[in-house]
């Protein structure tokens, strides 16, 4: 309705402009020469005219509108005029294409009336008013370009980036911010439909949460209840092999021992990822004697292939429970895929301990080294070997909890993983 109101408001102002022009040009067009009014001036210098050669003052008719002229005789003496600035001969008259009229005495022509040609400044000054409106029409026109171009900002540009950033907003996953916008605008009907969206985006993340930490806190649930039969098929494999008699029966029963170890193990990172995202990964750095190192690494060795070197005594900060988890990561991460000795190494360097836990296996990739302690992430080596992809992540995380770190480096000879724990 308003875009309809503005295009009839723009007609009309065009045809008041135009109505305008034409009545300035009709003006002009009655300012034309009245032929009765120069028959009456002609018959009024003929009747004086023995008077105006004797010298006598001319007596001007009455007229209907007011002319400009001049009286001349044969000789171009000027006899009469009516202003000082009317043309009084003849060349001159011309030039200016003045109206001339011959005036006759006994039919005999005695003289001659030029009628001054005014079109020239009666256009000079219609010209101006044509100019003046113009400039008033221009300037309206302007002013209403201006209005309405403040009113498309007003009611489309500014709703439509107020939708832009709300579109954004949402893109980016705040779904809190609601949308306000007045109804009556052109976006009122997608402004009440782009915040019923919003609301149901809101109510579908909120379902997908409550989802994902139900499944979380199944998951870490079972985990924690698949390891109570796994320890019981431990501890029963490790009482048979002490009363089995057969090396073969002890061998297999070492077999399965190991593989224990293995579900023990999985089981523990999936248990700890759940844990970490559930925000309910605890870990609780305090003193610990460099020397407790040695029984953490001991544990985790339990095919009997570390060769640890002395390590310098000291007081380390740091998680006894978690650290024993990051040890068993590193230890059995070796065995699987290196399948070699290891051997231990360590030093203080800017009050932290340096342990190096190097295998003689062909190590990783330079692409799978950025990605190994990335969440699921598993290389190219891990391929009909068992896994989650959580061990070395877990192991990073805790790490980290305990202001400390774990990187890793492939050498030509191996590959290394370096534990840095921070000093007490």
């Amino acid at each position: 309705m308003k875009l309809k109101f503005i295009i009839t408001l723009l007609i009309t102002v065009l045809m008041l402009s135009m109505f305008a022009t034409y009545s300035i040009m009709a003006n002009n067009s009655d300012s034309k020469l009245d032929l009765v009014d120069v028959n009456d001036i002609v018959q009024s210098f003929e009747e004086q005219w023995i008077d105006l050669t004797s010298g006598a003052k001319p007596v001007f008719p009455e007229l209907k509108q007011p002319v400009e002229y001049s009286v001349i005789d044969h000789r171009e003496t000027l006899l009469a005029a009516t202003g000082t600035d009317i043309t009084n001969n003849l060349k001159e008259a011309i030039r200016h294409r003045d109206t001339i009229v011959d005036i006759t005495v006994d039919d005999e022509v005695v003289g001659k009336l030029i009628i001054y040609n005014n079109e020239s400044e009666l256009l000079e000054k219609n010209r101006d008013h044509i100019l003046i409106g113009m400039l008033f029409l221009l300037i309206f026109l302007f002013v209403l370009c201006i209005s309405y171009i403040l009113y498309l900002n007003h009611t489309v540009l500014y709703p439509f980036q107020k939708l832009k950033k709300f579109a954004i907003s949402i893109a980016n996953g705040n779904l809190d911010l609601p949308l306000t916008m007045d109804r009556n605008n052109l976006f009122g009907a997608f402004t009440e439909s782009f915040d019923l969206m919003r609301e149901e985006l809101a109510k579908a993340r909120e379902n997908e949460k409550k989802a994902n930490q139900s499944k979380k806190e199944l998951v870490a649930q079972l985990s924690h209840d698949i390891k109570t039969p796994v320890s019981s098929i431990k501890a029963i494999s490790e009482l048979m092999q002490v009363r089995s008699q057969s090396e073969k029966e002890k061998e297999q029963l070492s077999i399965i021992g190991a593989k224990t170890d293995q579900i023990n193990l999985l089981i523990s990172n999936m248990f700890q990822a759940t844990l970490e995202e559930l925000q309910e990964l605890k870990v609780i750095p305090v003193e610990v004697l460099s020397s407790k190192l040695s029984e953490f690494i001991a544990a985790a060795d339990y095919d009997r292939r570390v060769t640890l070197e002395p390590i310098p005594d000291c007081i380390l900060l740091c998680d006894p429970l978690r650290l024993q988890q990051v040890f068993d990561n590193i230890i059995s991460n070796s065995y699987k895929y290196a399948a070699t000795d290891i051997t231990v190494t360590s030093n203080i360097e800017n009050r932290q301990l340096i342990l190096l836990f190097k295998d003689y296996g062909k190590g990783v990739t330079k692409e799978d080294a950025p990605l190994l302690f990335e969440k699921y992430y598993r290389g190219n080596n891990a391929t009909g070997k068992s896994g989650s992809g959580l061990g070395l992540y877990i192991s990073r995380y805790l790490m980290n909890k305990m202001n400390g770190n774990i990187l890793c480096e492939t050498c030509s000879d191996g590959f290394i993983i370096k534990i840095i724990l921070s000093l007490a």
